[in-house]
């Protein structure tokens, strides 16, 4: 496991541009998804663990309702927000949710 370096505000302030879709919230990025149906947001959740595997980069992952996802990515050795956590994002954003 390699050590990551935190990012300042002003790297996750323009990571954040790059990933719209992600908000801040304290020392995470945050996604909430909405799938068409529970089956359908298992197969997110699904297709996330894959990439979290390949990554050795594991996300904190709710479902809840019958078809929402809430994602949070953080790099819970470094304590707080590093450039695998954008990396990551922009590989679930990939997936065309």
């Amino acid at each position: 496991m390699s050590v990551q370096k935190i990012l300042t505000d002003e790297e996750v302030k323009e990571l954040l541009e790059d990933t719209p879709l992600w908000n801040i919230e304290g020392k995470e990025i945050v996604r909430e998804l909405v799938s068409a149906n529970f089956p359908a947001a298992i197969g997110v959740v699904n297709a996330i663990a894959v990439i979290a595997e390949a990554m050795d980069h594991h996300p904190d992952i709710l479902i809840y309702g019958w078809n929402k996802i809430r994602v949070k990515l953080t790099t819970h050795s470094e304590g707080g927000l590093t450039a695998k956590d954008f990396e990551m994002a922009r590989k679930i954003e990939n997936l065309n949710i």
